[in-house]
Formats: structure tokens, C-alpha cells, sequence
């Protein structure tokens, strides 16, 4: 069943395959066709975790085993081709909670031993990286990619479909990381992105608080946010030990603004300085408004396409996962039964392989 080798054939170069999500508080499964997705399901215990400021890992591995298997048949189910249709189960197997990964891993361990199809182990980082690939099946390297996400934030050279080089990352908190430790700062609900986006729609929009630049124009293609997030805490403390007013949209705003732009300026200088045609963006963080809007009107002007997957796609989702198997499945790159989960990988051994179990 797991062969290190398939002949080249049509079903190989566009292989059926579902994907399973678990690794935070999402449940997804879905299923694609080479590139094009075929189903996407996801049943998030968001809302759950909200109330205790963050995701707890006991109550999302129980969300993931009460719904894993309904989501799976309903993913199956909408995508018309069966069980019996699928070439192959993909699986998120690290990097995130232990015991939330635990639950997708095994389910999807269990469903291809019973289907008598390969399993293959896919980083829940190259998931965000294969994103783009659904909403531009005609995407090829090279190209340079922005990972902007709540464990990782960094500016990559996609060499080829299976080899990332990494030319920049965060020396310290990843950019979606910032932006959850703001947002609990400022008193808004998990997670941080969305509802800082709408605290901001509160104001003007306006970056009137001045924040670090972070980085900027130095540190080659690296960041660090620690600063930054510091910056906002000891702003808002000093202004409510003084008694003074601020306004929390002025504050996220100004933080947004900070945390983006030298996300925009650092993935273009490294386009222009790969000779690349193309450039992408992964991540939770890749769902931001601002970002999207930045890195649009920036490509625009320099001429380069930009290939920015759907919001919904950048956020935790199985259509990734499924992507990013299909990416394995034409490399021959199967996982054994006793595949475990991993809840820390390195960025490096992420992208530097293939993501074998």
C-alpha cells in the first residue's frame, strides 16, 4: 500500500484526496482533486474558546472527537466522488496541540488502514503555503511567499513545489501571536486579528500612536514583534496610570499599521531581489485587510501578480491540507500506521523537506 513510487499517470498528477485539519480549535476535512477543491467542512469551537480569553487544549481535543467523524462523512459526502473515490488521506500531524492533533491523526489513521489507501503527513505550515495553489491551479515556483501566522512569520523562496528556502523570519513572537497579545491588552475577544480589525472600524482608521518600526530597512528580511507588542502595553498602562483617555481604535490602528507594513516591505524587496514573477502569502494573518490591501496595491505597482488565497482559506482549513497532499502524493511521499503527531516542528525541517512522518 505504500509505495515509495507511482508511474506517472493522470490520477496521479490530479489525485483525490481528503484532508483532515485538528491541530487547534478547528475540526475541518475536505476534500480536492489535484488543486480544485471538490468539499471543505469545518466546525470550529472559536466561540468556546473565546470565553476564556484563548483556546484551551482539553476543551479543544474534546470539540475534535465529538465532530471529527461527522465532518469527515459530510466533507466525503458534498465532494460526489465516495469513499471508494479517494485516492488518498492527508492529515495535519504537527505543528500545534498535542491532544487536539492526536484526534485527527488517529481518526485518519484509522480511515485509511480501513479504506486500504495511503496516508500521508502533512505540516500544518506547508498547508498554509499549498493554500494558494487552490485558488490558482496554475501557480508554479519560483515565487516568493509571505507566512504570516499565529506560530510563524516569514518571507520565503519557493524553489520548486516541494522546496521552500527561507530568507527572512521572526527573531521572537510571530505577527499572529502580536496580534492575540494586543488584542487582550486593548480588552478584545479571541482571537486577536478579526476583532481588532473591528475595533478599528470604531475610529478612523488613522495610525496616530507612535509604534516601533521594527526592523525596518534593517535586519535583512527578519522581524520581531516583542517590541512592538511591548510598545502597546506600556502605552495603554501609562495612559490609564495617568488617568488620561486613549482610544483602543487609535491604538489598534497604530498597531496594525506597524505589524503589516514591514511584512509588505520586506516580501517585495525579496521579490525584487529573487527576480520573481509572483508572489504569495499563507497564514492566518494573510486574512487581514489591511495586508491584502497593501500587498495588492504594492504587486500592482511593481508589476508582479499576487496570488492571495480566499480568507477563509488563510485561516485553519482542510482544503490546505488536502492541497498540500496532493503536493506529497505526486512526490511519493507516504507516512506509515505508527505516524504520530508532533506538536513543535522546526520552520526549517518544515520547509526544507518533504514533510515525511
Amino acid at each position: 500500500m505504500y509505495l515509495p513510487y507511482l508511474p506517472e499517470t493522470p490520477e496521479r498528477r490530479e489525485p483525490v484526496v481528503l484532508g483532515i485539519e485538528s491541530s487547534c480549535d478547528e475540526t475541518a476535512a475536505a476534500v480536492v482533486r489535484g488543486r480544485h477543491i471538490l468539499s471543505d467542512e469545518i466546525a470550529s469551537s472559536a466561540d468556546t474558546q473565546s470565553l476564556f480569553g484563548g483556546v484551551v487544549p482539553e476543551i479543544a481535543s474534546r470539540a475534535h472527537t465529538e465532530a471529527i467523524s461527522a465532518v469527515v462523512r459530510r466533507a466525503v459526502g458534498k465532494s460526489g466522488v465516495g469513499f471508494d473515490g479517494i485516492d488518498a488521506v492527508a492529515v495535519t500531524y504537527g505543528a500545534g496541540l498535542l491532544g487536539a492533533l492526536l484526534v485527527g491523526v488517529s481518526f485518519a489513521k484509522a480511515l485509511a488502514y480501513a479504506l486500504n489507501k495511503p496516508l500521508i503527513a502533512v505540516d500544518h505550515i506547508r498547508g498554509h503555503l499549498a493554500a494558494a495553489y487552490t485558488c490558482a491551479p496554475d501557480l508554479e515556483p519560483p515565487f516568493v511567499t509571505l507566512l504570516a501566522s499565529g506560530g510563524h512569520t516569514a518571507v520565503l523562496y519557493a524553489e520548486t513545489e516541494g522546496k521552500f528556502e527561507i530568507l527572512g523570519a521572526t527573531l521572537d513572537d510571530a505577527a499572529g501571536e502580536a496580534f492575540d497579545k494586543v488584542a487582550r491588552v486593548l480588552g478584545l475577544k479571541y482571537p486577536g486579528g478579526p476583532n481588532i480589525e473591528k475595533c478599528i472600524r470604531e475610529g478612523d482608521g488613522k495610525p496616530v500612536v507612535p509604534m516601533p518600526k521594527m526592523l525596518k530597512g534593517g535586519g535583512g528580511y527578519n522581524f520581531s514583534y516583542s517590541g512592538l507588542k511591548t510598545a502597546v502595553i506600556n502605552y495603554c498602562h501609562t495612559m490609564e496610570q495617568k488617568g488620561l483617555p486613549y482610544s483602543k481604535a487609535d491604538v489598534a490602528a497604530s498597531f496594525q499599521c506597524a505589524a503589516v507594513d514591514v511584512l509588505v516591505e520586506k516580501t517585495m524587496a525579496a521579490a525584487r531581489a529573487q527576480g520573481v514573477k509572483t508572489v504569495t502569502a499563507g497564514g492566518g494573518v494573510a486574512a487581514n485587510s489591511y495586508l491584502r490591501e497593501r500587498l495588492s496595491s504594492e504587486c500592482r505597482r511593481a508589476g508582479l501578480r499576487l496570488v492571495l488565497p480566499e480568507k477563509r482559506l488563510c485561516t485553519d482549513n482542510a482544503a490546505m491540507i488536502a492541497a498540500e497532499g496532493a503536493v506529497q502524493y505526486r512526490l511519493g511521499n507516504f507516512a506509515k500506521l505508527d505516524l504520530n503527531a508532533k506538536a513543535s516542528i522546526p520552520l526549517s525541517a518544515t520547509l526544507g523537506g518533504a514533510g515525511r512522518a
